[in-house]
């Protein structure tokens, strides 16, 4: 046995072991097996937390809702879902619906692990999902002009600030990258000795594609399948970044990033008092009301918070950033794949289940994936309580919000743009951006390059 054999066989106990496991995770009510007629319906996920209970409300909600499927969730956990779903498909046993968020969909459905969902759907379906669907969750779930995948929650980036300091320095919520940088400069903290006590503001060296497209960067170019990392306003966008670095310092800049990541739990760095405008995802909402509950319990003067889109600059995107999201799959050999189609439908809401999806993403804090759900009233209602997600909401319907290109080799894209902007921020000897934005083109480029080229290639 040479030693790749050894590996191979290693990696596939340890998948038996982790299915085995993951079992556990199910829910501990009563067994959801087969009842009466229906079929069963296998759903693997990766929701814990509060999140699980939100999970299991809407399989229980779609059980109830029909006679003929009985879906039974299953959570795994850890990382590495994706190797875990490629070797169920090659071992012949895999389930029948996946929920995933990594940028797997071209990868996998280039291998054949996908079930397209021109398969599962009619072609009158696929047309209202065309117009259904929000741009960027038509993004996420289409390779090669046909869907793998349905989105059933975009993740969306924004500017988090706190309004009650912004109101003492006499400042408002930035509307442009000027504005942003004069906050930046006018409410950070340094020390005598040019130590840095909090920042205004300050980049998140990962996120190079959020504001690329807010500069009005491509990352990649459709109509000759190039990839475009050093477009000139991807450029442009990291000089701005890196601009931070030269007026901070790279070993400040680096060291305060870090220690955001060593903070207890996952403390949201803005309410630690660490920023004053800091950029994040929606799920921080529910950290700020959270935290103002306290300071209200606790009879303290309550903070007060607020979100903006990402300021362009002159000549910029406006409602432009990075998005992702959550999407279901149906692997190839699924043996229920139109029982996973049904559950999919009732989950994202497509197909006349807007009031569930409604329901659903009120539930969890999620962002719906089509304007037909974001107004349902009940959805409204949950708006009108937490105000500070409508921003998100809004910017989840703009064009100008995209994903990581679904093309194959989208992971190795996603990180080679994060490590450029990590080297770029937190490395005062690295190379100017252009030329580490032009080796990242030529690197990603030859990866999809070889991809393309392999014997599995579809």
């Amino acid at each position: 046995m040479n030693r790749i054999d050894a590996i191979a066989l290693w990696i596939v106990a340890a998948l038996g072991a982790a299915v085995l496991l993951s079992g556990l995770w199910e829910s501990p009510r009563e067994s959801r097996r087969m009842r009466g007629e229906r079929t069963e319906v296998v759903f693997w996920h990766f929701w814990g937390g509060e999140d699980r209970a939100v999970v299991r409300d809407v399989v229980d909600r779609f059980n109830a809702s029909q006679d003929h499927y009985w879906v039974r969730d299953v959570a795994v956990p850890g990382n590495n879902l994706d190797v875990k779903i490629f070797l169920a498909v090659t071992g012949g046993d895999p389930p029948d619906l996946v929920n995933q968020d990594d940028p797997i969909v071209a990868d996998w459905a280039r291998r054949g692990a996908l079930t397209p969902l021109d398969e599962l759907a009619s072609h009158e379906e696929i047309e209202e999902l065309d117009d259904w669907l929000f741009p960027a969750a038509r993004r996420l779930g289409q390779y090669d002009e046909r869907y793998y995948a349905l989105c059933n929650g975009l993740d969306v980036r924004a500017l988090y600030y706190n309004e009650t300091l912004l109101k003492q320095y006499g400042l408002a919520p930035p509307r442009t990258l000027d504005e942003l940088d004069h906050i930046a400069q006018t409410t950070s903290l340094v020390d005598n000795r040019g130590n840095v006590e909090r920042f205004g503001f300050l980049p998140d060296a990962r996120r190079l594609l959020a504001w690329g497209a807010v500069f009005g960067g491509r990352f990649y170019d459709e109509s000759t399948s190039r990839i475009t990392a050093d477009d000139p306003a991807n450029v442009r966008a990291l000089d701005w970044m890196t601009s931070y670095r030269d007026r901070y310092g790279a070993d400040q800049v680096a060291g305060f990033s870090l220690g955001d990541q060593s903070l207890p739990g996952k403390t949201f760095p803005l309410l630690s008092g660490r920023y004053v405008v800091v950029m994040d995802g929606q799920w921080r909402v529910r950290d700020i009301a959270a935290s103002q509950q306290r300071q209200r319990t606790a009879g303290e003067p309550v903070t007060e918070y607020g979100a903006c889109p990402l300021p362009p600059p002159a000549g910029g995107q406006s409602e432009a950033g990075w998005i992702n999201g959550n999407f279901f799959v149906v692997p190839r050999g699924a043996k229920n794949p139109e029982g996973a189609w049904a559950f999919m439908k009732f989950w994202s809401g497509f197909g006349g289940h807007e009031t569930e999806a409604a329901q659903t993403c009120a539930a969890g804090g999620w962002i719906p994936v089509a304007s037909a759900v974001v107004a349902e009233p009940e959805f409204q209602s949950y708006l009108d309580r937490q105000p500070l997600m409508r921003v998100f909401v809004d910017l989840a319907a703009s064009p100008r919000q995209i994903p990581i290109p679904v093309i194959p080799g989208a992971s190795y894209y996603d990180r080679q743009l994060r490590d450029a902007g990590q080297r770029a921020m937190y490395d005062a000897g690295a190379p100017p951006p252009r030329t580490l934005l032009e080796q990242v083109t030529e690197r990603v480029q030859a990866h999809v390059d070889r991809t393309l080229e392999s014997p599995d290639a579809r």
